[in-house]
């Protein structure tokens, strides 16, 4: 299923060496600072991987640039372009005690590295993350930052607004040992979305527990119009069929919200047709939570960034529902041609 587990890794391990892992793909504009931010973390014995997938801009050569003057930055190409893979690569060429996965298009406060092998040297866990707070650049990226961070918006995804350390089921960007990542194999290479929540899922099936660190703030640059977030929203919901695919008991009442609402639109949009006031009055109580949610939300946010959070929570919430919907109706079609495919 996988890559992670070639070679002979437990010969490679170097003392107590953190092996930072960073996926990326054209990510020129983001990569450099990204990696600045792990250079100057106040925890020095670092293996520094980027991997990047097969890019069609400068990011591989940044990266060169940087490895020039810092021996600890390493660059590996993923020609798939798919991140389960270039993650897995990366464990394949890991020398670190511990793994700690760092976003492209994110940066970490100094002491983030040591806050994670702080609580990973107990041996208790079998992963740990924080929170990942958006950040907006634009007047809709402003919107749909504080969309991201709001219950409403995201429901029970701790990760996103939890203030308190506490075990959890799914930790974004995790940090890991080593020892834990190979021996489940690494990350699910047929997933290209989700696929860490999966690997989260097997790490608590296999008798580890997660743990959650609000003060590991990881600010990660959201996406900065609704359309953008519209199509990314869509690819979780699809994904997250996917997953349940592997493991339906992951499936929670929550993670139907979303396609109980687009369902419940798309029969509004029936009745509306004969019965306009009556197909109105069905959509009416969300169309209301989206306006009360939305006028408490955009409260810190400037004018021009206020009228985009009521689209952006509709965008998360409707694209959800709707990608959901469609990998049901990829799996009952693969269930049809008698293949299993999960790409």
């Amino acid at each position: 299923m996988t890559s992670a587990g070639n070679g002979n890794p437990g010969e490679e391990i170097e003392g107590n060496l953190v092996t930072v892992v960073i996926p990326a793909r054209n990510e020129e504009r983001a990569i450099r600072d990204c990696v600045a931010s792990i250079q100057a973390q106040t925890y020095r014995e670092l293996q520094i991987i980027v991997v990047d997938g097969d890019s069609d801009d400068d990011t591989a050569e940044i990266v060169k640039d940087i490895a020039n003057s810092d021996p600890r930055v390493e660059l590996i190409i993923n020609p798939q372009r798919v991140i389960p893979v270039s993650l897995n690569m990366a464990v394949a060429a890991a020398r670190g005690r511990w793994l700690v996965r760092v976003d492209a298009h994110a940066t970490v406060p100094p002491d983030y590295v040591a806050r994670a092998v702080e609580h990973l040297a107990t041996g208790r866990w079998g992963g740990v993350g924080g929170r990942k707070d958006g950040v907006g650049r634009t007047p809709a990226g402003r919107a749909i930052a504080v969309a991201m961070a709001s219950r409403f918006g995201v429901g029970g995804s701790t990760y996103h607004h939890g203030t308190t350390v506490r075990t959890v089921d799914h930790v974004p960007f995790g940090a890991y040992p080593l020892s834990v990542i190979r021996e489940l194999g690494g990350w699910d290479e047929r997933l290209r979305v989700n696929q860490d929540f999966e690997f989260d899922r097997r790490v608590r099936e296999a008798g580890y527990e997660l743990l959650f660190d609000p003060a590991l703030r990881i600010d990660w640059e959201c996406r900065q119009s609704v359309p953008d977030l519209f199509r990314q929203y869509q690819r979780y919901g699809r994904g997250k069929v996917r997953v349940a695919r592997l493991h339906p008991r992951s499936l929670r009442i929550r993670h139907l919200t979303a396609p109980a609402l687009v369902a419940g639109m798309a029969g509004a949009g029936v009745v509306a047709l004969r019965r306009p006031r009556r197909g109105l009055a069905l959509v009416a109580p969300y169309l209301g939570g989206i306006a009360v949610a939305s006028a408490i939300t955009a409260r810190p946010l400037d004018r021009e960034a206020r009228p985009w959070v009521a689209p952006a929570f509709a965008a998360m919430h409707v694209s959800w529902g709707i990608g959901f919907w469609k990998g049901v109706g990829e799996m009952l079609a693969a269930v049809v041609r008698g293949r299993d495919d999960l790409r």
